[in-house]
């Protein structure tokens, strides 16, 4: 079974489609773990009404106040009952077939962490083909450059891999610090090159404050990958490079 972990925080635009394209997957062995972070747009009640009209795989989960997309996926993975965990976030999109191609793609390279393309899509989630492609196999010196594993595209198989790594950190940017603690420890993440999602950006997103990017990735390379100066620097203009190349 697939465990699908949602941080919800005023998501209620959104949440309804995201459930309703979970319950679309071609891969039926699923349960959905929605965490809501303190929502106060009626997010809670939507998902209520979902719950008791007919989604009986459903679990609402509520923090006490707004504590964080960070927070809410470790509540999520500790009340998670699937071998394989996969998270989304509420205003991602994924193809129809993204569970039953990706948990294949683990059975055959034996995985325990992997990833796969993505496209990039407008604020309605309308595709703009810019697909973002993924190398076979990233290591964490190869990840140091490159932030190309995206959050909405990962799936980890908890038999080869334990719950307690995979708990994401209070920091900035705490998927990809997650993503390099767990490569960092040795594991290898494979990348299955198929574009099975979209990456929804609305124009004032926290990822697109360019500012705010530099800064994190600077944090990331000197506190979770524990860089020198000089190895930060170096990282950091092949990080620069891709990360332009990307958007373009």
């Amino acid at each position: 079974m697939v465990s699908i972990i949602v941080p919800v925080y005023n998501a209620a635009a959104y949440i309804e489609n995201t459930i309703q394209m979970v319950s679309n997957q071609t891969y039926r062995d699923w349960e959905l773990i929605l965490v809501d972070d303190g929502s106060r747009d009626g997010s809670v009640q939507l998902i209520e009404k979902i719950i008791r009209r007919q989604r009986k795989r459903i679990r609402l989960i509520r923090n006490k106040g707004n504590k964080g997309a960070a927070a809410a996926r470790n509540r999520g993975i500790d009340a998670s009952s699937g071998r394989y965990i996969a998270f989304l976030d509420a205003d991602d999109v994924w193809m129809k077939d993204k569970l039953e191609k990706q948990v294949a793609f683990m059975e055959q390279t034996g995985a325990a962490f992997s990833f796969h393309s993505y496209e990039f899509g407008d604020e309605n989630a309308n595709p703009t083909g810019k697909i973002v492609h993924v190398p076979k196999i990233l290591n964490f010196k190869k990840a140091l450059s490159r932030t190309i594993i995206f959050t909405t595209t990962v799936m980890f198989d908890t038999e080869k891999i334990d719950l307690g790594i995979i708990h994401m950190p209070q920091v900035p940017s705490e998927d990809t610090a997650t993503w390099w603690r767990i490569l960092k420890s040795g594991y290898l993440a494979y990348g299955l090159d198929e574009n099975l999602a979209i990456y929804r950006r609305p124009g004032k997103s926290l990822s697109s404050n360019k500012i705010e990017a530099l800064r994190r990735i600077w944090f990331l390379y000197r506190n979770i990958a524990d860089l020198s100066i000089l190895q930060s620097l170096f990282y950091f203009g092949g990080w620069a490079v891709r990360a332009t190349l990307r958007r373009l």
